[in-house]
């Protein structure tokens, strides 16, 4: 149990906490049924460390120095308000500390990052079912917003031509 989360703290992600993210990020992607792939982990550390693709992280980090906790961040442009938000891509946090205030920790830092960006949202998305005590906490930070997300699939081959409507 967490005895006084103000003592806890959130800072950038470090090059020396790597063996810890890779265990979060493990963590985050078999919560999501993703297969265990060290490729993409590589590929993944590579970017928050160097930040590219705008991608940043920020760890929880208990007052002995332990990170309990990973949010990965990017800016992104939002045409229809003409200014910056802030996405949340993944956010985890070590089993043995959830439900003691870690996930509000990493949201209200994401908050201010956003904030001191000048971003006018954080947005993120999540399953719907089986994350019931993560959604609590987000409808307890945020609003969920009418939309519906969908994946399509990269085209393989050139697009066909468009034809005209037959008229009939």
């Amino acid at each position: 149990m967490i005895a006084a989360l103000p003592e806890w703290s959130v800072r950038p992600l470090e090059t020396t906490d790597r063996e810890v993210w890779s265990a979060l990020y493990r963590g985050y992607r078999r919560f999501y049924e993703m297969p265990d792939d060290d490729a993409v982990l590589e590929t993944t550390w590579e970017w928050v460390t160097t930040g590219a693709h705008g991608l940043s992280c920020i760890v929880a980090v208990d007052p002995a120095g332990k990170v309990a906790g990973l949010a990965h961040l990017r800016v992104f442009a939002d045409p229809s308000e003409a200014r910056l938000g802030l996405f949340l891509d993944d956010l985890f946090v070590d089993p043995a500390f959830r439900g003691n205030g870690v996930g509000r920790l990493l949201l209200q830092r994401t908050a201010q990052i956003a904030a001191d960006r000048g971003a006018n949202v954080v947005r993120w998305i999540t399953a719907s079912e089986d994350n019931a005590v993560a959604r609590a906490l987000y409808d307890s930070m945020g609003t969920a917003t009418p939309w519906t997300t969908y994946d399509m699939e990269p085209a393989a081959t050139e697009p066909a031509a468009v034809q005209p409507a037959a008229v009939g």
